[in-house]
């Protein structure tokens, strides 16, 4: 295992989430080659969670056009 240490200094609140935000990403991003990276800060998860979180409105399911076959042989 090999461990790296970032100190950020001079960050707003909003730049450090996103700052976790990228880092989160990129951390997914490297998954599929076999890289596993741990982040640890203080609220993390929560950093996370309402940073990846599509909202309610977007949420919602789309409406699908009924199959044209359907209409045609029924069920």
């Amino acid at each position: 295992m090999k461990t790296i240490t970032l100190n950020v200094k001079g960050t707003s609140q909003s730049q450090w989430s996103t700052f976790i935000l990228e880092l989160n990403l990129m951390k997914k991003a490297w998954k599929r080659y076999g890289v596993g990276v741990e982040l640890k800060t203080p609220s993390v998860n929560k950093i996370i969670s309402q940073g990846t979180n599509i909202g309610y409105k977007q949420a919602k399911p789309k409406k699908t056009k009924p199959h044209h076959m359907l209409s045609i042989f029924g069920k």
